[in-house]
């Protein structure tokens, strides 16, 4: 308690405490969920505390003051039976006159304190004063001894086994208490016959050195006779049970931590600062020296005890071998009556200070407005005196006088204060940890380790003195924290959690930062691009029904969105469309952080967005966006160029991107699939992202029924058996279940349908003419590539089908002039599995290496055109030159198209289809026919998600 008081005071001098003393400390330091629970803890202890002491009071009145005043009487009833229905009615009796005295008012209740106090300290002068009196006339307390132990005088009055009279023995109540008969040779128990009976005095006094044997710990078992060291015993044969026998038996078992359990509950804390005229000076003072000078009383009251009186007498719990007598109140001087009258008035006014003490708090408590149902309990009368609250602190009260034997309750009661204890001192101690700006106490003599030390003391001792309760008291807290967080306001104190939490943020921030993460740490950080309607309300609210889905709960989200305009303007909006995009995402149960941008064009926000969102290693690695269905449009703002450029931003910041076709067709969160398939066609390794998404789709709910297809597809002089065991084991190595197809593709003659459709292309662009590159630019602009493609290429993952029948150049580079493209594919395979493993092999090292001469790009660029070599893959490798009527891009169309039929003949159905997105052209003329070309691909499917790889490897086979 010395310790809590030090870190009370602490928190008491920095800044105002109004009423509701430790619950307002805590609440203020530790945030709204802790105070609330261990507040109401706190008040419940407090209020069964004084249901407590009002059972004292009744206790002391009809066991030592006036026995006659009991309504029900033992003879009637048993006798524990007869006193608890007493404890019922005297003490309803009491708690309604209690209630009445504070309802009139705080002051009289302080009067009256003032006099109880006087009581309380005159009994403990005349403890001290009868002690020193024991020195030179110690009272006359006999207590009658059988051997070694004691014996208890409820049922006999002369200690010895028979009396001399006339010269007549005859035997006494003792002797026909142990022997079947009260004749002389009447058969008696062993122990009885083997042993003397002495007298010896209870109270031998302050000089006799009883000290010396009380000194050391006598522990004992439940039921075990109260036993004198050093006194002659022998032992008898024990078959007999000593059941019936007039010794003293102890009623439990005692051991250290018990002991500490029982004694502990009589320390008091500070509820009332509210009264007090300057709680900054008087909680510290006035609870220092307070617990300064009970812990003085205390201690000496105990070595003085020791000192005075005989050890079976000090454990002898309910006085049987003193007949009951108060064994203080003999030793006390002048009278037994002061210590009576003493402890009466100190119950009475322990008593009468929990009922003042409790309404206040509830009333602070609720008057904070964190618990929704007891605010009621807020208002009182005029001058802020707590009606409500008393009523309610009475009626609880009245419970605990009901169930009368507080035995049961009073542990829970010592878990609710010390639980107060611990989370006052670990505020403390949070607060001093974290330097925050605004703890500067006056009271300098407090330290962080001093409050960890009273709060490992305070959880220690919860366990010690009871660890079930001590779980119990945890539970109700935890359930009342619980309810705050989830029901009650939102509170901003400028607590200390808070502040921890920031603290815990920005630590783990710089631990993150180290680097990118290891393929096994990898899952998709969100950057979710909304768009927003006049309004400032979200255009497709499903995209962050996908995004909740995708991530169930876990890893970054951040949801971004951009109005186009100057910020100085748009602020109302911007705020405007922020609380619009959480509500949302409260909605969604979208887990993540908002960000608006303001730009003067929508193309410039989006850029800021995809550079600058997150923060140190919390940035976003994969963009969520949704397809722009109304891309024809020229008037349309969020228009194709917008689209592309973000495509192509993308993939300059490294970053995955996932397109959403057909969002609103995507399912809500409410929504569950019975059964389907979500469809990969895999065409491109692009470092696993699209094995990882169905995997990460199935762990929502809306997903888990569905199963997972893989698709590739074979060209003519592929292995589609072989191609299809390979990918089977490396799905089997990536411990994904999934069924494998490998779908073959022919080249047919080119239909007139993919002419039409280039046609139609061709007319929409505008660029028709083709950049006319001279023979000096192209041979330069084919060594840049060559150059940029010998930086970002990465090999292909070893353990991935080397069959996919994709050669390791075109893997992840997407940006090739037609020219190198064709020399590369000449160079490095005829798409046959095989040779594609054999490219593997050769490509082992971290780049491949190219190289390029004058003279072999000329002799490739006369070679005739084989249309075998660029096959379907092309599409996924967009060339340039796609601004007039060319072969190849009438060819791609065709790809196109075909793609298109086998992917609508197989997944038609489908829940949902995967795609691999093909990159953009490098030059900008094609940038339209470039989404006429994913509009083909993608037609007539519900739900489709291009994918498009970060160009690192996502998913691994290693544990």
């Amino acid at each position: 308690t010395m310790l809590t008081a030090i870190s009370m005071s602490a928190i008491a001098t920095n800044g105002v405490v109004p009423s509701g003393g430790s619950y307002y400390m805590i609440s203020r330091s530790l945030g709204p969920e802790f105070g609330g629970a261990v507040g109401l803890c706190f008040y419940l202890g407090t209020t069964f505390a004084g249901a407590m002491y009002i059972l004292g009071t009744i206790e002391i009145l009809l066991t030592y003051i006036s026995p006659s005043a009991a309504i029900f009487k033992a003879e009637e009833a048993g006798e524990t039976e007869a006193m608890l229905n007493n404890m019922r009615i005297y003490g309803t009796c009491i708690i309604i006159l209690m209630a009445i005295v504070v309802f009139v008012g705080v002051k009289y209740v302080n009067k009256l304190a003032l006099v109880f106090l006087a009581c309380v300290i005159l009994s403990i002068i005349a403890i001290y004063a009868g002690v020193i009196k024991t020195a030179f006339d110690p009272p006359d307390f006999p207590i009658c001894l059988l051997g070694n132990r004691t014996l208890s005088k409820r049922n006999f009055d002369v200690c010895a086994k028979f009396t001399e009279s006339n010269n007549e023995t005859k035997t006494t109540t003792l002797w026909n208490l142990f022997c079947d008969s009260s004749l002389l040779n009447a058969t008696c128990d062993d122990y009885f016959s083997l042993n003397n009976v002495t007298e010896i005095q209870g109270i031998p006094g302050i000089m006799s050195g009883v000290l010396a044997d009380n000194l050391w710990s006598t522990y004992s078992e439940k039921g075990s006779i109260v036993e004198k060291k050093d006194q002659p015993s022998v032992a008898g044969s024990e078959e007999i049970k000593m059941g019936g026998l007039p010794y003293v038996f102890t009623d439990i078992m005692t051991y250290f931590t018990m002991l500490v359990g029982i004694y502990f509950p009589s320390v008091t804390g500070s509820n009332r600062s509210g009264d007090l005229k300057d709680a900054q000076k008087s909680i510290p003072t006035g609870t220092i020296l307070a617990i300064s000078t009970t812990s003085f009383i205390y201690l000496s009251c105990i070595v003085l005890f020791g000192a005075c009186i005989e050890g079976v007498i000090l454990r002898d719990k309910f006085g049987e071998a003193v007949n009951g007598n108060l064994v203080v109140g003999t030793l006390a001087w002048p009278s037994p009556w002061v210590i009576v009258i003493g402890s009466f008035f100190s119950t009475c006014g322990a008593g009468l200070q929990s009922l003042t003490g409790a309404p206040r708090l509830l009333q602070a408590i609720a008057r904070d407005g964190i618990v929704p149902f007891i605010q009621v309990f807020g208002h009182g009368k005029a001058n802020g005196e707590p009606t409500w609250a008393l009523l309610l602190t009475a009626g609880i009260c009245e419970i605990g006088i009901l169930i009368a034997s507080l035995d049961s309750v009073a542990p829970i009661l010592s878990m609710f204060f010390l639980m107060c204890y611990m989370f006052v001192n670990l505020a403390c101690a949070v607060q001093t940890l974290l330097r925050t700006p605004n703890w500067r106490p006056r009271f300098k003599y407090y330290h962080w380790t001093l409050s960890f030390l009273g709060m490992s003391l305070c959880l220690a001792l919860m366990f010690i003195c009871s660890w079930y309760y001590a779980l119990i008291a945890m539970l109700i807290a935890g359930c009342i924290y619980k309810y705050i967080e989830y029901r009650g306001a939102e509170k901003e104190w400028g607590d200390g959690i808070r502040g921890l939490s920031l603290n815990a943020a920005r630590y783990a921030l710089l631990r993150v930062e180290d680097g990118p993460p290891h393929t096994k740490n990898w899952r998709p950080q969100l950057l979710v691009l909304l768009n927003l309607d006049s309004e400032q309300l979200v255009k497709h609210p499903r995209l962050l029904s996908f995004t909740s889905q995708l991530k169930a709960g876990k890893g970054l989200t951040i949801v971004g969105s951009v109005l186009q305009g100057i910020f100085l303007d748009k602020c109302t909006e911007t705020q405007k469309a922020e609380e619009n995009v959480k509500a949302l995402m409260g909605v969604e149960k979208t887990k993540g952080f908002c960000q608006i941008v303001v730009s003067p064009n929508f193309r410039d926000g989006i850029s800021y967005l995809i550079q600058s969102a997150g923060l140190g290693g919390m940035k976003h690695n994969t963009v969520l966006m949704a397809w722009p269905q109304s891309w024809k449009q020229t008037e349309n703002r969020f228009s194709w160029k917008n689209f592309v450029d973000t495509v192509r931003e993308t993939t300059a910041a490294q970053q995955a991107l996932l397109v959403a076709k057909n969002i609103d067709l995507f399912p809500t969160n409410q929504e569950r699939f019975t059964e389907g398939n979500i469809d990969v066609w895999w065409i491109v390794h692009d470092g696993g992202m699209l094995m990882l998404l169905p995997f990460l789709l199935r762990q929502h709910k809306v997903w888990r029924k569905c199963k997972m297809r893989i698709f590739t597809v074979a060209q003519m002089d592929d292995n589609s058996i072989q191609m299809k065991k390979d990918l089977q084991m490396f799905l089997y190595h990536l411990r994904l279940n999934a069924e494998v197809e490998v779908v073959e593709m022919f080249e047919n003659d080119i239909s007139a349908f993919t002419y039409e459709k280039t046609l139609v292309m061709e007319q929409r662009s505008q660029m028709l003419k083709q950049m006319q590159l001279s023979k000096n630019e192209r041979e330069r602009e084919i060594q840049s590539i060559t150059d940029e493609s010998r930086g970002s290429i990465r090999r292909k993952s070893p353990s991935s089908p080397q069959s996919i029948g994709q050669d390791a150049q075109a893997l992840l580079t997407d940006y090739r002039e037609e020219e190198a493209q064709l020399i590369h594919d000449r160079n490095t395979a005829s798409h046959s599995a095989p040779a594609v493993k054999a490219s593997v092999a050769a490509a082992v090292p971290e780049k491949v290496q190219m190289t390029w001469t004058k003279e072999k790009f000329v002799a490739e660029k006369h070679k005739p055109k084989d249309s075998n070599v660029s096959g379907f893959k092309d599409i996924f490798n967009m060339k340039p030159e796609w601004g007039n009527l060319n072969q190849s891009n009438v060819r791609r169309m065709h790809t196109a198209v075909k793609l298109n039929g086998v992917v609508l003949n197989k997944s038609q159905h489908a829940q949902l289809v995967l795609l691999n997105m093909p990159g953009p052209p490098k030059n900008r003329k094609g940038d339209e026919n470039y989404m006429e070309f994913l509009e083909v691909l993608t037609e007539g499917l519900d739900r489709v998600l291009l994918v498009r790889g970060s160009g690192r490897e996502v998913i691994t086979i290693y544990s």
